[in-house]
């Protein structure tokens, strides 16, 4: 009988020792699972860091970026002017002489790049557009001049550098005088060793 009565309390007290370890097995679970939980996201903190070194790193490459798109304004300014010397000699062929007005009857030369813009587009070459500087505003601004007034035969085409030191402008026409002028095309004044910022093609 006593056997019995020990044998029961001892199946009891083994039960509610396994039962005590589930328990403790199942806080420690929890346990992890929550701290997994709470280290999905990330703190305020956190994320105001990231925010301002992603702005500190785009600032840096804005400002290296800046040099190289002036280099390539730069050169688009000289391909453009290039382009419109082989569209000028495509209406000096047709006309016999250089953009004066809508075709080739209008003789009366317009010295601006609105006008120029105008003859090359209405005189059924093909061209429905000319291109304009890539900031084109009151100091970077695409120019035309052309010699005599009526039925010319010469032209000069111009565009202000953003690069003062680009070698193009070192081979480039300048003006003889300061404050000169070409067809009355501000060129500047310079020379090959101190170059004048405004690029001129003339022929």
């Amino acid at each position: 009988m006593c056997y019995n009565i020990f044998k029961a309390n001892l199946f009891r007290a083994k039960k509610r020792s396994v039962d005590i370890r589930r328990q403790g097995v199942q806080v420690i679970e929890m346990e992890k699972k929550s701290q997994i939980g709470s280290r999905k996201g990330f703190t305020l903190i956190e994320i105001l860091i990231v925010v301002a070194i992603i702005g500190i790193l785009a600032s840096v490459v804005l400002v290296g970026l800046r040099p190289a798109q002036r280099l390539g304004r730069d050169a688009r300014r000289l391909s453009d002017l290039r382009q419109i010397q082989v569209v000028l000699e495509l209406y000096f062929n047709k006309c016999g002489f250089y953009p004066g007005g809508f075709d080739c009857t209008d003789t009366i030369v317009q010295p601006n790049w609105t006008g120029l813009r105008d003859a090359l587009t209405n005189a059924g070459l093909g061209v429905t557009k000319l291109p304009s500087d890539p900031l084109n505003n009151s100091t970077y601004y695409y120019r035309y001049g052309a010699s005599p007034s009526s039925r010319p035969t010469n032209y000069v085409l111009g565009a202000q550098m953003e690069d003062a030191n680009n070698p193009a402008l070192r081979d480039d026409v300048d003006s003889l005088s300061a404050g000169g002028n070409i067809f009355g095309v501000d060129c500047g004044f310079g020379n090959p060793e101190t170059p004048s910022p405004i690029y001129c093609l003339q022929l």
